[in-house]
């Protein structure tokens, strides 16, 4: 394993929050890794407020879905996963824009998905983002974010 400590960002402003706050079993149990849950500004109900979802880190885009995707650090040994909303695979793309191709090498803070956050509360779905370190151990990160970030801020550092 890589000994160099990973900074990840946030790839969506909001609010920072433990992975606990998110209203799905897969993510609040950590079942995929330890990590942290921007819960974005959604506006007024049904507003379409685009933005960016950017990359948390340097490195490539090795899954990419409308509503989520994971870019893998440059030395292949850590994925970072952005999960754009929960039960947001169920809205088949609907409200989300690719901006870049999967395999894309990518550096912290290049724009990756465009979505609303407010069209999918609008939709019934839950807007949060959990952004998870994949396959880590619990005690793998240190200094999680905890209230207001905005693009690019840090939320965790992994290793």
């Amino acid at each position: 394993m890589s000994n160099h400590a990973l900074r990840v960002l946030a790839p969506v402003p909001g609010t920072a929050r433990p992975l606990d706050s998110v209203p799905d079993p897969v993510f609040s149990q950590s079942m995929v890794g330890p990590g942290v849950a921007v819960h974005p500004e959604t506006g007024t109900e049904g507003a379409d407020d685009p933005q960016e979802a950017r990359s948390p880190i340097d490195g490539t885009v090795v899954k990419l879905h409308p509503h989520a995707y994971v870019v893998m650090s440059p030395d292949g040994v850590r994925g970072v996963l952005v999960h754009l909303g929960i039960d947001t695979v169920e809205l088949a793309g609907e409200g989300f824009a690719l901006l870049v191709d999967q395999g894309a090498e990518v550096s912290a803070g290049t724009p990756v998905v465009r979505w609303s956050p407010g069209r999918v509360a609008a939709l019934g779905r839950s807007p949060a983002v959990p952004v998870v370190a994949l396959d880590a151990a619990p005690d793998a990160l240190t200094g999680p974010a905890d209230g207001a970030v905005g693009h690019g801020d840090p939320l965790f550092t992994w290793g």
